[in-house]
């Protein structure tokens, strides 16, 4: 059975959630689960042990705590323990609601790059107007990026589309403020030239409201831009659902229109909540990272092993070694 490390320690509410998080997993046999964290504090919230096993470590690396200083004086902290288990191959990916910084900083250190990956890139999976997740990536990794990166992320992002969602020729576009090919930035237009010519299905420039609406599978920008997306429609969520909570207490005919349609909101609510795809896979370092959202609960723990595990069992790492081949052998080419 694949085993699958997860930091106890790293989150807003851990060890709680954390533990209750991967203790369900573990029961319903979704995998082997290291939990890797302070035992005395994690150790409360345990009553079932089947299928867990505790890896102590009481050095932890706190949510706003700079990853510099955590790559200094804390590579013995449970996040980076979960990573040299990865690396030994005592478990096969790792799990972690911690600081995201320092979990890919960490990541990128102990596990090491894919070779021919110049940065690795967090993918996020975002509800679509159609049952498909289209995926962002990056996320928040790689603030300042060249062309060869967003080159590079749309091979990763096409890689995972295609065998963890099982999307046929996933359709890739290139983040910008507009479809014309006169749009964008230096760093969109040349990034449009080179990704033409990496024999995926490439869409060409899509918008921000693409994202949603289905139009591309794999939407491809910076991290700078991609995690201020992310936050914008996180916020425009928070404020939809809690603008009608606070409207529809206020008159008898809004509590009305709600119990017609509260299926609806039901629905809507399960779509774009972050729970639901567990956390954003790391794509392109040497192994299996998916970083979870600070604030993560038990489900989305719980759904992050299970999108951990499917990274595994389809061996997506392969296919992405495979794509930076073909793309480094591409680059020979062009410099000949």
């Amino acid at each position: 059975m694949i085993r699958i490390a997860v930091d106890g320690m790293g989150g807003d509410f851990a060890p709680k959630t954390i533990v209750k998080g991967a203790e369900s997993a573990a029961n319903e046999g979704v995998a082997e689960i290291v939990l890797v964290g302070d035992e005395t504090l994690m150790k409360p919230f345990i009553h079932n042990t089947k299928g867990l096993e505790i890896i102590h470590t009481p050095v932890y690396v706190e949510m706003d705590e700079s990853p510099s200083t955590a790559l200094r004086k804390k590579k013995d902290s449970s996040i980076n323990k979960a990573f040299e288990l990865h690396k030994s191959g005592y478990v096969q990916a790792v799990v972690s609601a911690g600081n995201s910084g320092a979990t890919m900083a960490f990541a990128t250190i102990t596990l090491g790059r894919i070779a021919g990956v110049d940065r690795p890139a967090i993918a996020v999976l975002h509800p679509t107007e159609s049952d498909r997740l289209s995926i962002l990536l990056d996320g928040g990794g790689t603030v300042d990026c060249k062309p060869t990166h967003f080159a590079q992320f749309a091979l990763m992002g096409e890689a995972f589309a295609r065998l963890v969602q099982g999307i046929d020729a996933p359709r890739v576009g290139v983040l910008t403020n507009g479809e014309e090919e006169t749009k964008g930035n230096e760093l969109t237009r040349d990034s449009h030239a080179l990704i033409k010519g990496l024999g995926i299905n490439y869409i060409g420039y899509v918008e921000g409201g693409d994202v949603t609406s289905g139009k591309a599978d794999v939407v491809v920008t910076d991290g700078f831009v991609g995690n201020i997306a992310l936050k914008v429609s996180e916020g425009l969520a928070e404020f939809f659902f809690n603008y009608f909570k606070e409207h529809i207490e206020k008159s008898f005919k809004a509590k009305l229109g709600y119990l017609l349609l509260k299926d609806v909101f039901k629905s809507l609510k399960k779509k774009t909540d972050y729970a639901e795809t567990g956390g954003a896979p790391l794509l392109g370092v040497d192994g299996v990272c998916i970083i979870c959202h600070g604030k993560s609960n038990e489900k989305a723990i719980h759904n992050a092993i299970l999108l951990a595990k499917k990274f595994v069992e389809k061996n997506l790492n392969e296919s992405i070694q495979e794509a930076m081949r073909g793309y480094q052998a591409l680059q020979k080419t062009k410099e000949r």
